[in-house]
């Protein structure tokens, strides 16, 4: 490791590094890369810490000297030397070495390629990093970049130019260990298997993937959205730290912005609301509105693909193609199965959450708390996500789904074993979970955080899975007028979901309470 300290006035310098790969003895190319390791833009001189990290193969040529041989003082000493010289040549070549098999970031979308090598490239620079004994307000604005140009490696699934960022690097590190969640198993899930899509889809359409575990969704946002991020992020973080991670608001784990033939994609990762082992058979989006909060025909259809923009490059081609596919299949297969119903649907289905006395307690002391500090915030618009899943039915459906995983597994093991000894650069480990044995509707409530069983007297088992989700948008001039707009149009007092936060906050608590049972 190359340590570079830089006093230079300039905001942004950028090193580049020159590295030939060797891969398994083989020259895979050139890769160049500009590597800016937590950029603080107001501080004096713009850098912090530059490391500078060379191939891990070329490192040990670097480094490694082979020692200078003993002055030969006769010829009798020479030949004893070459003699032992050549006996230890001997030994090294008898000793067999198994190459590491090691993971491609092999993904369907070249995009969650670069997203996964991107995230294993960001978890081990930030290893190298001591935590700090507490963050500073640089780190709420800081930011690492990586560009990589003519990257030949592992090129059938990641385009050979793009670039990755990651924001406020140290602070996300921060919100996963408050959360309880270790870097490592991070960085396993997003990297050790490509990412799921999912028929979940967001605020305008966004995109969701979840990791191959299920334990993380992985959701396309805007620049907006981002900004917004960065505007409560340092507020966000002290709430979290306050109520030591006891919530029901998202936890945010990592925030990335993917450059991949000039366009870029925003995404960021949070914990999953629904159980990475525990099927929801029915899902709400509830927001205390009933002015057009049911779920419509269309939202019960399979959509059909958006074509969007014509693409710029081959790379932008395959791209909206591989996800137009995604999308479509997503929507023929799971779509009609899983529609995910509001308000209005909630009430008509005559539907309870019934959990005792003590869980509904816990509950909403957490829900007034966290709309209580989302209304400090200006934030409104949220929704508390409800996933049903219902012990008896998930019971009888387990066979099929564990006959499915294993044949899954099979076949994962069949791809991964397939010979290659490569090492690609920023490969993660190998490491697996470890999964303890639980019986029906049972559940980890270390992992399914947001999980409450039902109440022994039911009218039948179930889990909920509740959470507030969207929570990134603000009650800005747009909303203002959008709130005058169907004022006018449903009048002054119906129940629309546009109001200020102050209003929006109560009336969501309010319908929340009545739910629970």
């Amino acid at each position: 490791m190359m340590h570079c300290a830089s006093s230079l006035q300039q905001p942004l310098r950028r090193i580049r590094a020159r590295s030939r790969l060797d891969c398994g003895g083989v020259k895979r190319g050139l890769m160049h890369c500009a590597f800016i390791q937590l950029l603080h833009p107001e501080r004096r001189g713009g850098w912090r810490s530059c490391l500078l990290y060379p191939s891990p193969h070329r490192l040990s040529e670097l480094t490694e000297r082979p020692p200078e041989p003993p002055p030969l003082t006769n010829m009798a000493s020479a030949a004893s030397s070459l003699a032992s010289a050549i006996a230890s040549k001997t030994k090294t070549k008898k000793k067999h070495f198994v190459s590491q098999k090691v993971k491609l970031f092999r993904a369907s979308d070249p995009l969650l390629s670069v997203l996964m090598w991107g995230v294993n490239h960001s978890i081990n620079e930030l290893s190298h990093i001591q935590i700090p004994v507490m963050l500073m307000p640089d780190d709420f604005k800081a930011n690492s970049k990586i560009k990589v140009d003519n990257h030949l490696f592992n090129k059938e699934n990641m385009p050979s130019h793009f670039k990755f960022k990651e924001y406020c690097p140290l602070v996300f590190r921060n919100l996963r260990e408050r959360f309880a969640i270790d870097d490592q198993e991070y960085q396993n899930s997003l990297t050790r298997s490509a990412p799921i899509p999912s028929d979940a889809q967001g605020r305008s359409g966004a995109r969701f993937h979840t990791s191959y575990n299920k334990k993380y969704v992985i959701k396309i946002i805007t620049s907006e959205d981002v900004a917004e991020m960065h505007n409560i992020l340092k507020k966000y973080h002290q709430y979290i730290v306050e109520c030591h991670g006891n919530t029901l608001l998202p936890q945010f784990l990592g925030m990335y912005r993917l450059t991949v033939d000039g366009d870029e994609t925003y995404m960021i990762v949070t914990r999953n609301v629904f159980s990475h082992r525990l099927p929801v058979h029915k899902k709400y989006d509830l927001k205390g509105s009933t002015v057009a909060r049911e779920a419509s025909d269309k939202e019960k259809q399979p959509r059909p693909p958006d074509d969007g923009a014509p693409p710029k490059s081959r790379m932008s081609q395959k791209l909206q193609t591989i996800r137009i596919a995604t999308r479509f299949y997503c929507a023929i297969r799971h779509t009609k199965e899983l529609p995910t119903y509001k308000d209005n649907d909630f009430i008509n289905d005559g539907q309870k959450i019934y959990v005792d006395e003590e869980s509904k307690k816990v509950f909403l002391e957490k829900l007034k708390n966290d709309v209580e500090f989302l209304a400090q915030l200006k934030l409104m618009d949220y929704s508390l996500l409800v996933g049903l899943h219902d012990v008896e039915q998930g019971e009888q459906e387990q066979p099929e789904e564990e006959s499915e995983d294993n044949d899954a597994g099979e076949e994962e093991g069949t791809e991964s074993d397939g010979g290659v000894t490569g090492t690609p650069p920023d490969s993660p480990s190998n490491t697996l979970d470890s999964n303890k044995p639980l019986g029906p509707g049972e559940f980890d409530p270390n992992v399914d955080v947001y999980a409450i069983r039902s109440h022994e007297n039911a009218p039948k088992k179930e889990v909920y899975f509740m959470a507030i989700i969207d929570i990134l948008t603000p009650y800005d001039a747009k909303k203002k007028a959008a709130h005058a707009a169907k004022t006018v149009k449903h009048g002054a007092g119906a129940e629309i979901s546009t109001v200020n936060p102050e209003q929006y906050s109560k009336r969501f608590y309010d319908f929340i309470t009545t739910i629970l049972s």
